[in-house]
């Protein structure tokens, strides 16, 4: 059962989202600002296999989930009031077709002019559902990447697309990159 939005996420006015993975390179929802932005309290990690979007039950890929402990580094999409409920949807069917995402609020810190701290809808992953991986060696993420293909397409390209949105943020991801170098080798 998917977890309930917090009722802050339901009110009116701008939505924020934090983008961690995906959502930095392809929202698929439109937006009136983007801003780099930092999550503290959970980071990005490759810690969901993917029976769907990335691989299949049968073989399954591995993408990103929020994880407890740590920071992350994203982005944070401001999206217009009018479009709020449209956009929350849209990202319910696209984040939650297996549930493996608790839906939240989370204070994340925006890395502009006025350093504002803002609530954001992010998706963090449900510890105790059966997609949540764990914490896999680089070999292990390694297989499961190169075997995964899904409705989105393969797995790798999630992987080299993600390190390329990350770079263009100015920063970087030591394990994601670490995988992206073994990808293309």
């Amino acid at each position: 059962m998917a977890a309930k939005i917090t009722s802050e996420s339901e009110s009116e006015g701008d939505l924020w989202v934090f983008g961690y993975g995906s959502l930095m390179w392809r929202p698929g929802f439109g937006f009136i600002e983007q801003t780099p932005a930092r999550l503290i309290g959970e980071h990005r990690a490759l810690c969901v296999y993917s029976f769907d979007h990335r691989g299949t039950p049968e073989k399954p890929g591995l993408v990103l989930g929020l994880d407890r402990g740590g920071a992350c580094r994203g982005i944070a999409f401001r999206v217009a009031a009018k479009a709020r409920h449209d956009t929350i949807a849209y990202l319910r069917s696209r984040e939650q077709t297996t549930h493996v995402y608790r839906e939240v609020m989370r204070s994340v810190w925006l890395n502009n002019a006025a350093r504002q701290r803002v609530s954001a809808l992010a998706y963090v992953v449900d510890r105790g559902h059966v997609q949540y991986a764990g914490r896999l060696s680089l070999g292990e993420q390694l297989h499961f990447v190169k075997q995964g293909h899904g409705r989105s397409g393969d797995n790798r390209d999630y992987v080299l697309s993600t390190v390329k949105a990350i770079e263009a943020e100015g920063f970087r991801d030591a394990q994601l990159h670490q995988l992206a170098t073994m990808l293309q080798g």
